[in-house]
């Protein structure tokens, strides 16, 4: 019996979208596993006018490139319009899609079935990030950051460094111990003795400084 001639195959190209405002630990950990599955990983970049972001695009393209320059195989595009269009403008058979919680199958599930209608050559293909970032998401990093919480381990260190620039903000200092007077700001001109009483600012006022006259 003639066994059947096997022809193989490279793995195909694979496209990972999202807007990625900002681009966190848990896409860099989907990221890494798509590079060990497929032999060219593309990092798409969307322009969602649904969406206002914090950083432009550009901004994202060159924070995902810092942030994915030691994975083999990874490019980093921006694209406008439907994702099946930046698939075929990059040549992707597959897309990349992440899966956190069953919170998130209903949303994708219509997606897929949407890509698939407009698109029947191209696969979806769910993958689950490490355990660590389940629960974490691009408008929760920005909650935090916006009010001076730390984000250190949730996205990249390139990306806090922006995404603190971006904000203007600085880690809150724990609270002072109670019972601990909190240390006053240093005067502009130093002084070895207290402002006497009467002064203002530490200089002896013309009305205190003249000798008061005694009634008659």
């Amino acid at each position: 019996m003639r066994r059947p001639r096997l022809i193989h195959q490279p793995n195909p190209t694979a496209l990972f979208p999202g807007t990625f405002d900002p681009f966190t630990n848990g896409h860099l950990d989907l990221t890494r596993r798509a590079a060990r599955l497929f032999e060219r990983v593309v990092v798409a970049v969307a322009h969602n006018p649904a969406k206002v972001t914090l950083f432009s695009a550009e901004e994202r393209v060159e924070m995902i490139q810092g942030a994915t320059r030691t994975i083999r195989a990874v490019e980093v595009v921006d694209f406008t319009g439907l994702v099946v269009a930046c698939a075929r403008d990059v040549g992707a058979q597959v897309m990349i899609r992440g899966l956190r919680a069953v919170s998130d199958f209903e949303f994708e599930f219509q997606m897929a079935l949407m890509n698939r209608r407009l698109s029947r050559g191209l696969e979806i293909a769910y993958l689950m990030p490490s355990q660590q970032y389940t629960y974490l998401n691009s408008t929760l990093v920005k909650e935090v950051a916006r009010l001076g919480g730390s984000v250190r381990g949730l996205v990249p260190h390139g990306v806090e460094d922006r995404l603190r620039a971006k904000l203007g903000v600085v880690t809150h200092r724990p609270p002072i111990a109670a019972g601990r007077a909190r240390p006053e700001a240093k005067p502009a001109v130093k002084s070895s003795v207290a402002h006497p009483a009467g002064t203002r600012n530490g200089a002896r006022t013309k009305r205190s400084a003249a000798p008061r006259k005694r009634g008659r």
